[in-house]
């Protein structure tokens, strides 16, 4: 017998219409495509293992996921902020266009 995720996830029409166009998107960062993709599986009742071969990702991915959305809802696509020391430079720091010298 298989386990069964106790994170059943039910979708409203307008949840699934955002989790539908982010799946689709040639222009979103992969990582909310595939979480997008996850979610819309997990609807279907298909299991975090299958959904983690079909997608190929973690089945820990899936299930935290899951879980992740029945707290947060549509707010699971976005990423957390990380733990660690913030960057010290900004990616649009006062250096572009300057070469390296040796």
């Amino acid at each position: 017998m298989r386990w069964a995720s106790p994170y059943g996830i039910e979708l409203s029409d307008d949840e699934r219409r955002v989790l539908t166009r982010h799946a689709r998107s040639l222009t979103a960062p992969y990582r909310v495509v595939v979480r997008a993709r996850a979610l819309l599986l997990a609807a279907e009742r298909i299991e975090n293992t299958a959904i983690a071969e079909r997608l190929n990702v973690s089945r820990s991915f899936v299930s935290e996921l899951r879980k992740r959305f029945c707290r947060e809802r549509i707010q699971a696509l976005e990423d957390r902020p990380r733990s660690g020391r913030p960057a010290r430079f900004s990616p649009q720091s006062d250096r572009i266009g300057q070469s390296c010298r040796m």
